[in-house]
């Protein structure tokens, strides 16, 4: 593939609901501009895009995959995003780094769940966007059912640049609203536009050149002043606002037919979407936020937006090209690292073929193999003009599992499998609890933490198993009191004795542990203090009723005895352990459950059966905001009860409902459900040993 400048390149991410086409549709411009010789499906898993052994597995997209069309002396970076809302962070990192998010809507359907999450999450980036109504030849496909669809959801100005000829069975054709001309069939030849057509075409045609006129205050005063404008004064027009947002450009295809209206859909992509310096973004510098313009000749700035770890290729890091240009070779400097790294050999990806190119200009996306040290959302730059870019803003996880590794060799290599699926996946994030003592990966939902989980096995040949983790309950007092342990052990030879009185008493929440030294008048040499305190402490982790740490809570040492002979450091111990059990157990124990905040996202006729599903699960609403057409609900809920929440939201909104949470505080779990909770730690326990 040849050198393409800053004015000649398109980025643009196809985003939308699942199935709506856009990796059908990325096969199709693929094939019809003869970068491959046999067009692939989605079913069969042979398509470009979708090469991933689960992507093949599910029929349906993962990943973020490239595809770099060339037409008409300029080249299109086309990015195929997942449609399933439990790969968000795919999406959001091709958002950051293309300048034209084209939502792909199916003309059956109309505006879907998918639909909405992607452009809110193309708003959030400020983007242009643009819309195909996809899939015009299937049964009940309707152009103007769709377009309403989106008027109705979106507040934004649809602007339709083509017409579909026909629907469903008949769908044979486009018209191409700039140049006003229809093109039928698979080899799109030109013809008039159908008689049925015409006055919807006109009216069209006075909207597209009073939204261009808009851009140029010289192109209003001509159209005011009746003097026609030239097709390069509308193109012109038009590409600013949209640029700007003021307007999102509405074309029209079938993915997955013989390339009806194809060719009029890559070239008006050409057309209306913003090169790459259409676009000022910001940088951090040593003076602080700078404009940033792209072009060979501002500073240097790339931004890694992506990477993938593979056992056979190695890692993979796919970046864009802010400012500046780079060679297959140079040296850029790593501002996250604070160091300096040599880039391999630059590629272009298409799917999962490398393509050498050596030299990348701005606003170019490439890829380079076996970098070592940097990460999704790094900027590279120049060492002497340190700048950094903001990376990809993903999302928390929501959904956890524990993991477990199914033999002795998964043991010694889940660590650094679960590392490298991590660093790969920023929406996936893996810790051992100290609290369970169990490995857990949450990531955005089941499909999700499912797919790592497969792909550790099929990438790494790691085996490992998921089951729903514990909740991470901690253990404390409600009383004050007292007990007293004698340990006594005689033997043949020097025995062990050690007498211990002692006071437990609550604390307040987040305190932790205290320990005081209330002996006076040498009862115990003060040289056995640190004994008890170490006894006391084995206890502390693993609890006294179920097996839970034990926070907040005060130990006094008040009295004892010691035996001139007898007396040492494992008798006190000893004495400071079981005495500290006593005093524990009969100061009205209590566990204490994770209270999470939850900021609950849904348009306002779920707004009812989210909050009533919500009564059923011990929450305590804290208020509802309204933000558009949707309610926001602020709750605070135990995480026992919300384990699965990201799969029961689904289920109750249609798929579209969101939710953020955080920890806010531990509370006492209610008497009536402590029993059940101690008697299953018991039986865990019992399995374990």
């Amino acid at each position: 593939m040849k050198e393409y400048t800053t004015q000649k390149i398109r980025n643009i991410a196809l985003i939308g609901h699942g199935s709506s086409g856009k990796t059908t549709l990325t096969e199709a411009m693929l094939f019809y501009s003869k970068a491959i010789s046999r067009r692939g499906s989605v079913m069969d898993g042979t398509t470009v895009t979708d090469f991933d052994e689960e992507e093949i597995r599910r029929h349906i997209s993962l990943n973020t995959a490239m595809a770099p069309i060339e037409w008409k002396d300029c080249k299109i970076n086309v990015l195929d995003t997942p449609g399933y809302t439990d790969f968000i962070g795919e999406v959001r990192s091709a958002l950051r780094v293309t300048d034209l998010a084209l939502s792909v809507v199916d003309a059956a359907a109309g505006v879907e769940v998918g639909t909405e999450l992607t452009w809110g999450y193309a708003t959030d980036e400020q983007m242009p966007r643009a819309v195909l109504i996809n899939k015009m030849d299937r049964e009940n496909a309707n152009f103007d059912r769709a377009l309403a669809s989106l008027g109705q959801t979106f507040d934004a100005q649809f602007l339709p640049l083509m017409l579909p000829v026909g629907a469903q069975a008949a769908f044979a054709g486009v018209v191409n609203l700039l140049d006003m001309k229809a093109y039928m069939g698979p080899k799109c030849e030109p013809a008039a536009i159908p008689a049925d057509l015409v006055d919807q075409a006109e009216e069209l045609r006075t909207k597209i050149i009073e939204a261009a006129v808009e851009a140029d205050e010289a192109l209003m005063e001509k159209y005011f002043a009746d003097e026609s404008l030239n097709a390069d004064e509308i193109l012109r027009g038009l590409r600013q606002v949209v640029a700007e947002g003021n307007y999102v450009p509405v074309m029209v295809g079938a993915g997955g037919s013989d390339n009806v209206g194809l060719e009029v859909l890559l070239d008006m992509l050409l057309q209306v979407a913003p090169a790459p310096d259409a676009r000022t973004f910001t940088a951090s510098g040593v003076t602080g936020e700078q404009p940033l313009t792209v072009s060979d000749a501002s500073p240097l700035a790339v931004l890694v937006f992506k990477t993938t770890a593979d056992p056979y290729v190695g890692k993979l890091t796919y970046f864009r090209i802010y400012g500046g240009s780079i060679n297959s070779g140079d040296t850029l400097y790593n501002v996250r690292a604070e160091q300096e790294e040599r880039l391999g050999q630059t590629f272009l990806m298409r799917g999962k073929e490398q393509i050498y190119i050596e030299h990348l200009h701005a606003g170019d996306i490439a890829t380079v193999a076996k970098m070592s040290v940097a990460l999704t959302g790094d900027t590279l730059c120049a060492k002497e003009c340190k700048l950094t870019l903001r990376g990809p803003i993903f999302p928390k996880p929501l959904y956890s599992v524990a993991i477990t590794p199914i033999t002795k060799a998964d043991t010694a290599k889940m660590g650094s499998t679960l590392s490298r699926i991590c660093e790969e996946d920023p929406t996936l994030q893996w810790r051992q609890d100290p609290t369970t003592h169990e490995t857990v990966l949450a990531g955005m939902g089941d499909a999700h933490v499912d797919t790592a989980v497969r792909r550790a096995q099929s990438r790494f040949k790691v085996g490992l198993e998921a089951h729903t983790p514990k909740v991470p309950y901690l253990e404390t007092v409600a009383a004050t009191n007292t007990a007293q342990y004698r340990h006594k052990k005689q033997t043949g030879g020097a025995g062990q004795f050690a007498e211990v009185h002692m006071r437990v008493e609550p604390l307040p929440r987040d305190t932790g542990f205290q320990y005081a030294w209330e002996v006076f008048g040498g009862r115990i040499s003060s040289s056995f203090q640190p004994s008890i305190e170490k006894g006391i402490k084995s206890v502390l982790g693993q609890g006294v009723i179920a097996g839970y740490p034990i926070v907040d809570i005060l130990v006094a040492i008040t009295d004892g005895k010691e035996h001139p002979v007898d007396s040492k450091d494992i008798a006190f111990q000893i004495a400071g352990r079981e005495g500290f059990k006593q005093a524990f157990l009969g100061a009205k124990p209590v566990l204490l459950e994770p209270i999470y905040t939850f900021k609950v996202t849904v348009p306002d006729e779920f707004a009812g059966a989210v909050m009533s599903d919500l009564n059923t699960r011990r929450a305590r609403v804290q208020g509802i905001d309204q933000a558009g057409a949707k309610a926001i609900i602020t709750a605070t809920a135990p995480l026992a009860e919300m384990l699965q929440y990201a799969t029961n939201l689904r289920a109750i909104t249609q798929g579209r409902g969101l939710y953020a949470m955080e920890l806010s505080h531990y509370d006492i779990v209610p008497a009536h459900m402590v029993a059940d909770i101690v008697a299953q730690a018991k039986r865990t326990t019992e399995e374990e040993e």
